[in-house]
């Protein structure tokens, strides 16, 4: 059974959040407006965190996209009093939106702050409901959602090579935000496999985990810059 991981090239992102946009179209993320955004109500399944090294003039910008890191330790699942977010055979950290009553205690317990309540129904109005992508059910106001590694794509692809008898190639699978990256800096793979491109990576002498000391043991690994 594939084990889903993802890497995370800190030396290619040039934090031109691509990635969110893509995510947003793919997930039917709706757009919080600006008012909200003022108050710090985000509504993004992936951020680009911007840092500074250095002093003026040479100062340099890093970027880091944080999304949800599909913990196999998570601290989110245990506080769930309803079970609507569990671990799945293939190491996703899967929320089911109709169980979820929005107690936000998932939220409050993840280090990395990826959790998102819906605190609003979005509103699509015609034309922009035929933009929404019909693979992915649109949530309504109060339930918590996160990034899911595009499981309806995973599933799509996993149903084609089940129909064609075989296995799912190394690279076939790719997540929204890895086919728009244009740095080509997100892998998404199987981590089980040891010849998979992102196994490898994952294994560079580069490789570190956001937050590792926790022990939350995640499943994106993102690869520090060359120069750092």
């Amino acid at each position: 059974m594939p084990q889903w991981g993802m890497t995370i090239d800190l030396d290619r992102c040039t934090g031109c959040e691509a990635c969110v946009v893509a995510c947003h179209a793919e997930n039917n993320l709706p757009v919080v407006g600006q008012a909200e955004a003022a108050k710090g109500r985000a509504h993004h399944w992936i951020r680009v965190e911007r840092s500074w090294e250095g002093e003026f003039p040479n100062v340099k910008a890093r970027f880091m996209p944080v999304l949800c890191q599909h913990c196999d330790a998570a601290p989110c699942e245990p506080v769930c009093p309803t079970y609507a977010t569990y671990h799945t055979p293939e190491g996703l950290n899967a929320q089911v939106y109709n169980r979820c009553v929005g107690t936000r205690f998932c939220a409050n317990n993840c280090p990395y702050t990826v959790r998102f309540f819906t605190w609003f129904d979005p509103e699509w109005p015609p034309p922009l409901d035929e933009q929404l992508n019909p693979d992915v059910s649109v949530r309504s106001s109060g339930v918590m959602e996160k990034c899911t590694f595009c499981v309806q794509r995973i599933h799509k692809v996993q149903d084609t090579a089940k129909d064609e008898e075989r296995e799912v190639r190394d690279g076939e699978i790719q997540t929204a935000c890895q086919q728009t990256c244009p740095a080509e800096a997100i892998v998404f793979g199987d981590l089980s496999d040891h010849n998979s491109r992102v196994s490898k990576l994952a294994r560079s002498n580069r490789a570190f985990r956001l937050l590792e000391e926790l022990g939350t043991k995640p499943r994106v690994v993102y690869l520090k810059q060359e120069d750092s």
